[in-house]
């Protein structure tokens, strides 16, 4: 999946450009129906090393499937609002797979080898679900730690027939100082690089960040994003 010709990659529209471009494509809508879900095209960011294809479809992936215990940390409820870019429109991504992973509050990720851990087998914080008729699918998750390369971020991958989307998203510096002072993220100490520091923010991340809200004991977040299905 990629942007359309039209808008390259890495623009998020404002409601002025996507009139602009839809008025002269003559687009009748912005939105989609009831206004629900706005227009709005986002970067590809690279998958990196820990990208599992374990075709675990579920909505809740805080526990690990082979002894069911849960993965600690504060909650976090993400939905993903799809949307197919079209010549003229956009329009609900119904049947989409979205795959999201990202590490633990030990900046460790489940199911991989690596230098400092090793984790083939564990199935934590990994998942994903089929967009349903409004392009919506949603995971329950944790707010994810730090390891000392990146900046905080969670993966997510779109698939529709052939096509596919890879980008990550990120969370804004003074929030995760907040969670990250607390348990069970506290225990792994100070992390040592911000967002203004990770060479893959820099190139676009700023498209890429959540609004994250609160919501109890944890927090809440919806991401739009427009891709076009070849």
């Amino acid at each position: 999946m990629t942007a359309s010709d039209d808008t390259p990659v890495g623009r998020i529209l404002t409601r002025r450009r996507a009139v602009s471009l839809l008025g002269t494509l003559g687009a009748a809508s912005l939105f989609y129906p009831r206004g629900i879900i706005p227009c709005v095209v986002r970067p590809q960011e690279t998958e990196g090393p820990y990208f599992v294809d374990d075709k675990l479809n579920r909505s809740d992936i805080r526990s690990d499937p082979s002894d069911g215990a849960v993965t600690p940390g504060t909650g976090l409820a993400l939905t993903f609002n799809v949307a197919r870019l079209g010549a003229s429109a956009c329009t609900p991504l119904a049947g989409a797979i979205v795959d999201v992973w990202h590490c633990d509050a030990r900046g460790v990720y489940s199911d991989v080898e690596d230098p400092g851990f090793n984790t083939k087998g564990k199935r934590f914080l990994r998942g994903y679900q089929v967009t349903d008729a409004n392009g919506v699918a949603r995971f329950t998750t944790i707010y994810p730690g730090w390891y000392a390369t990146r900046a905080v971020h969670v993966h997510f991958k779109i698939r529709s027939g052939r096509s596919e989307f890879t980008s990550q998203l990120y969370f804004d510096d003074a929030l995760t100082d907040r969670v990250h002072a607390q348990s069970p993220y506290a225990a792994k100490g100070r992390r040592t690089l911000r967002n203004a520091d990770d060479r893959i923010f820099t190139e676009n991340g700023a498209q890429l960040l959540l609004s994250v809200t609160p919501v109890g004991a944890g927090y809440a977040a919806t991401f739009d994003v427009a891709v076009r299905v070849g």
